[in-house]
């Protein structure tokens, strides 16, 4: 692998989520401690998948995804583990890389708007130090700011989740008005080349490298998984993101695995040492990105779908 690149310029690596390898760990976009609750082994939500094209303009909001919700429940079983031998994972990632680069965002994303994500998400929960359990099929809405440091706002259908203000001036990031990672400008920085991509992905982990963890291509997966699930990535920034995780040792394809709302795609996914398997999974056509599946020896963690992706005027707002 070549010598890393540097930290882009105004993107620090204090501001990336967390690994998913810092267990009990709620969702970055989520890290609001409850007392009696966390959740399972993940790093964070902030992140969204690269936008299909053909976006619909909607008043004061413009809508990029609109899936159909509904479906099967799939937050059962074990789902499907054999990979095919139709597709390599360099091919599917590469013609999600093409898809990715047409894509078409509207101009003038102002810094003063909010990208809005609406997921379908089960995730494990541990309460007061038992065993994990799923939780059922709910949904969650992200207002996430363009900048990166205006307020964002969450509502998830649980409890202590409705309405919770997403401040960045308080422990979710290290100082205020630190941009997120994941904004939208902050995305923009990165690099458009796959390799210098590929080598800023494993420069961002390998502080999270060590003897319990030491699986970098793994955390490197992990990492280009959160940098496409509940964001808006630049097409130029998407497609190289895509043509560096095809570049990642141990990447495969899985066919015919299902989303929380029962929608079947083609996957490709990872296994790290410790028996945790991502599955990141898109539309086989269109290859749109559909939603993620977590297993961890073969036992479902957690799994979510986009529904719905735009760029609206304030928090609250929807398409």
């Amino acid at each position: 692998m070549s010598k890393p690149m540097s930290t882009p310029p105004g993107f620090s690596e204090r501001d990336l989520p967390p690994g998913r390898h810092r267990l009990l760990k709620e969702h970055l976009m989520t890290e609001i401690r409850h007392e009696d609750e966390k959740r399972a082994p993940r790093r964070n939500v902030w992140l969204r998948p690269a936008i299909t094209a053909g976006a619909v303009a909607t008043v004061a909001a413009l809508t990029f995804v609109v899936l159909p919700g509904g479906g099967a429940d799939s937050t059962s079983g074990k789902g499907t583990t054999t990979t095919t031998t139709v597709q390599t994972a360099t091919t599917l990632l590469e013609n999600i890389a093409l898809a990715a680069e047409g894509t078409e965002l509207p101009s003038g994303i102002r810094d003063d708007q909010f990208v809005y994500i609406k997921s379908r998400i089960a995730y494990m929960t541990y309460a007061n130090g038992g065993p994990g359990k799923l939780d059922p099929v709910h949904d969650r809405e992200v207002w996430l700011s363009v900048d990166g440091v205006r307020d964002g706002l969450l509502e998830e259908d649980k409890d202590h989740l409705r309405h919770q203000v997403l401040s960045f001036s308080g422990d979710l990031l290290e100082k205020p008005a630190t941009p997120s990672a994941t904004s939208y400008r902050s995305l923009s920085k990165l690099p458009t080349d796959p390799d210098k991509m590929l080598a800023w992905l494993y420069e961002t982990v390998a502080e999270e490298v060590d003897d319990e963890q030491p699986d970098k291509d793994y955390r490197a997966f992990v990492l280009f998984g959160d940098l496409i699930r509940e964001t808006l990535m630049p097409p130029k920034v998407g497609a190289a993101l895509y043509r560096a995780a095809a570049k990642i040792p141990g990447v495969e394809v899985v066919q015919d695995v299902q989303d929380t709302t029962g929608r079947t795609g083609i996957a490709v996914t990872r296994t790290g040492a410790d028996g945790e398997e991502e599955q990141l999974i898109f539309d086989k056509k269109t290859y749109t990105f559909l939603g993620e599946r977590v297993l961890d020896d073969g036992k479902l963690i957690g799994s979510s779908s986009v529904l719905e992706r735009a760029v609206v005027d304030r928090t609250g707002q929807r398409p």
